[in-house]
């Protein structure tokens, strides 16, 4: 049975539940969510990020992991009154006051006894007597039997008590709204922007049979291998493990280009009129030298940031599209300092300034 959703990326995805907080909130829609998407595509991530928005706690449930009673809670006998009482467990909110996301993790691969337990806290938010407050948001997320992963078909009477998303790894989404806000090592950024067909190979990887494929997640894997091995022999061994060998030895090949450059700290240290003897001659450093840029960005060195970020289109480098690249690392800088409360240091910033005021005489903004 396919997913006849519309299929979002995971920043969309976000907005979208984001957007159904806020009419739960203000009482005009209670309903339950779920996600749909490819293992490694960002569900848990995004699910984590919604919690973080709102100022809620999240409650994880892993439903492989549990039995019906470990949702239902177990009964004791009240002797005074003759019945059969139910603790229910404590992985359920019930603070009334406390914005709270439920998220019902694997729900296609939970055990087909556990349904019907499940059924009553996505359709009625309740189990048996106990009753989820207001304040709670729950959202459930799965694999379909065509991703390659362990699942089950959801019929009508469970699909039929979800709003669903199909989620979908976009390369350009990920990048700017993920890999940045996370500070993601920039040997993957700047690799992924020249290659995003392989963000997310899973289709392909299930087709040609191989085990392992490239995903969000375990791109987000090479990020920490990169910043935490310095062998480059046993990183590429691991790196190999984590998104198979053809994209592992593409991925050398840059990683190489960009350990080979000045580092960010020294760019930064040089007076600027020094500087462009400093930056990289190559696409893929210059692009990695503005992941570098946005993700170490803060209010102690953001002044030399957008100075460092003006000049790139200053460069000697015939055949690069300087003016894209500027735009396009002014364009993740500025969502970021936004974010962050810098904002205020691009209305002060001579070189910004003098950036924009040449954008608009060419009619560019």
């Amino acid at each position: 049975m396919s997913v006849n959703a519309q299929i979002v990326s995971a920043g969309d995805a976000l907005e979208t539940l984001e957007a159904g907080w806020q009419a739960q909130s203000a009482g005009h829609l209670t309903s339950s969510w779920m996600l749909h998407g490819r293992p490694g595509v960002g569900k848990t991530q995004l699910v984590t990020e919604l919690a973080q928005r709102i100022g809620g706690r999240l409650f994880d449930i892993r439903l492989t992991t549990i039995e019906p009673q470990d949702l239902r809670g177990l009964p004791y006998y009240d002797h005074d009154t003759k019945k059969t009482v139910w603790y229910r467990p404590e992985d359920l909110p019930d603070d009334p006051g406390q914005p709270s996301v439920l998220f019902l993790d694997e729900l296609t691969a939970a055990s087909p006894n556990l349904q019907p337990t499940v059924y009553g806290l996505l359709q009625e938010r309740r189990v048996g007597r106990h009753v989820l407050p207001a304040s709670v948001f729950i959202v459930a997320a799965g694999n379909t039997v065509d991703d390659g992963a362990i699942a089950y078909e959801m019929g009508t009477a469970l699909s039929d008590r979800l709003i669903h998303l199909q989620v979908n790894a976009d390369a350009k989404d990920w990048l700017e709204h993920y890999a940045v806000d996370r500070g993601l090592s920039p040997m993957v950024t700047a690799f992924l922007r020249a290659r995003p067909d392989l963000l997310d190979t899973t289709e392909q990887a299930l087709r040609r049979g191989d085990m392992i494929a490239c995903t969000p997640r375990s791109w987000e894997r090479v990020s920490d291998i990169v910043t935490a091995v310095t062998d480059k022999v046993l990183r590429h061994t691991m790196i190999c493990g984590t998104v198979g060998n053809a994209p592992a030895a593409e991925f050398a090949q840059v990683a190489a280009e960009l350990e080979a450059l000045v580092s960010l700290d020294e760019i930064m240290a040089a007076p600027r009129g020094k500087r462009a003897g400093l930056y990289p001659n190559s696409i893929n450093g210059l692009v990695g030298l503005i992941y570098a840029l946005v993700a170490q960005a803060k209010e102690a060195n953001i002044e030399d940031t957008i100075d460092i970020m003006a000049d790139l289109k200053n460069m000697d480098a015939p055949g690069i599209p300087l003016a894209e690249l500027t735009s396009f690392g002014f364009e993740i800088l500025i969502r970021k300092a936004m974010a962050e409360g810098l904002a205020e240091a691009f209305r002060s910033s001579a070189a910004y300034h003098a950036y924009a005021e040449e954008r608009a005489a060419t009619g560019a903004l």
